[in-house]
């Protein structure tokens, strides 16, 4: 993926074949490949969005080890070295609800594996947006270990969150978070335009015959091995990087907010299992809005913790009965309308979350959500996020990621060595982009479309649109600067 090559070692030759982006020799055919476009679009983009794209991948780098960080430093919360029989979950939640009595009760993660703790988890006002405090208990003995806030629906604790939100925002709240969809929604372009520059410049000299001709680096040319160290690793990076910005623009604020309403448009949203008991109506929900505060609605009726609690121990047993023999959370009913809800949670290794409804008073299974009834596209992003976040294959999805992160530093950094080193010399001066005016000299075939596609995505991805406009004001201003000098 070749971010700022201009003039290859071999079309220097004599006999090598014109520049693709120069006016064509006698005799030769215009252009209908995208390699003039590609390399005057990839050479803006790798020079100013690169450097997002470097933060990113660095910052990256530690979110994509923060689950093996998080279980090293928070061992005493995670982990217990106790062992026998495990005490009912109910006299676990009631050990953890006797410590923070203050607290509102609203859901529990039994331990998954031997070793672990159960989380009890509780609304705390005090806390932020998606934040519940966990208070940690040994499941052999019922006695609390620690308490912490944990964020989403990972559970992170904080060290895991703050380099959540370093990698998403650098921290700085949300016009930091552009920075992030900035280089989401450009990687997978400047990639698949690094890719054509690749491809183009391998196809001819390289025997096809061999499935190593794209992604074997050429060692044989000293001068250019830097190039071809950077082509070939983009090439190997390839694949994960394009998973990683299609998959970072779902969390992102404009394209995110595009992307969900495409996936509501077309049913691919995540489904959920409804927590509604049979038969109750709208008992228990919360009055509509009216101006006589007491014309006919009836207070729903008070919801009793102490008999909450002691059905989770049905309510735990008839989910494992039902197949969910995973870790699960299972969330606690806020009035008596509503069912307890059972949902696999996202832990490494774990690759269905089914869920289900189970009515407390009865054991009565109320309604059930099979992972293989998911939409396919609403599997895929959930393999796709778990994957960004590092839990799909635990570790060795930490180290992949961690690699990948560690390749595409390498690719950007050889980039910027050679825009540098191809600067001119006789003068101070920055590198010099490609030569000018090749939608002129490319096909209409070639243009036409991709105008059409550049438009849509920007509307689609707001931040290339916008980014896209500014490398047009500046090639704009390159030309005229460069106009007024020959006058």
């Amino acid at each position: 993926m070749s971010i700022t090559d201009t003039r290859p070692a071999e079309e220097n030759s004599p006999s090598a074949p014109p520049v693709s982006g120069e006016r064509p020799r006698s005799g030769s055919r215009r252009g209908f490949h995208l390699y003039p476009l590609a390399l005057r679009l990839h050479f803006y983009a790798g020079i100013f969005i690169a450097p997002f794209i470097l933060i990113a991948a660095l910052t990256g780098a530690l979110y994509a080890i923060a689950p093996t960080i998080e279980g090293f430093v928070s061992r005493d919360l995670l982990r217990v070295e106790t062992t026998g029989p495990e005490q009912a979950l109910s006299t676990q939640v009631g050990a953890a609800v006797a410590a923070r009595p203050d607290l509102t009760l609203v859901a529990v993660a039994p331990a998954p594996n031997e070793g672990d703790t159960t989380r009890v988890l509780f609304n705390d006002p005090t806390l932020g947006d998606s934040e519940r405090l966990s208070v940690f208990v040994d499941p052999h003995t019922a006695q609390s270990v620690g308490e912490s806030v944990v964020y989403g629906s990972g559970g992170a604790l904080p060290l895991r969150t703050w380099l959540s939100e370093f990698h998403r925002s650098l921290h700085l709240g949300e016009p930091g978070r552009l920075y992030s969809e900035l280089a989401a929604s450009w990687l997978w372009v400047i990639a698949l335009f690094g890719l054509v520059l690749w491809v183009h410049r391998v196809r001819k000299r390289r025997d096809r015959r061999s499935a190593q001709w794209l992604l074997k680096p050429d060692l044989s040319q000293t001068r250019r091995r830097k190039m071809n160290w950077h082509g070939a690793i983009g090439v190997w990076i390839l694949p994960v990087v394009l998973l990683l910005s299609a998959t970072g623009m779902t969390w992102s604020t404009y394209a995110g907010e595009n992307v969900t309403k495409l996936r509501e448009e077309l049913s691919w949203t995540t489904p959920s299992v409804s927590v509604a008991l049979p038969g109750a109506g709208s008992a228990g929900a919360a009055p509509a809005p009216s101006d006589h505060h007491s014309a006919g609605h009836v207070a729903p009726a008070p919801v009793d913790p102490a008999a909450q609690i002691a059905q989770l121990d049905r309510v735990y047993d008839v989910a494992r009965a039902s197949g969910i023999t995973q870790g699960a959370e299972i969330s606690i009913p806020a009035t008596p309308a509503k069912a307890f809800g059972v949902k696999e949670r996202r832990l490494p290794g774990t690759y269905t979350i089914d869920s289900l409804a189970v009515d407390g008073s009865t054991g009565t299974v109320t309604d059930r959500l099979a992972f293989a009834d998911w939409p396919l596209m609403a599997k895929l992003t959930n393999w796709g996020i778990a994957f960004h976040m590092g839990l799909l294959f635990g570790l060795v999805n930490q180290l992949l990621l961690l690699a990948i992160m560690g390749g595409l530093v390498t690719v950007i950094v050889l980039g910027y060595r050679m825009w540098w080193q191809r600067r001119p010399t006789r003068r101070a001066a920055l590198p010099v982009p490609p030569r000018r005016g090749v939608l002129r000299r490319t096909s209409a075939w070639i243009t036409v479309p991709l105008v059409g596609a550049a438009v849509a995505l920007a509307w689609f991805i707001p931040l290339i649109g916008v980014s896209l406009l500014v490398f047009l004001l500046i090639d704009i201003a390159l030309g005229l600067a460069a106009r007024a000098e020959k006058v």
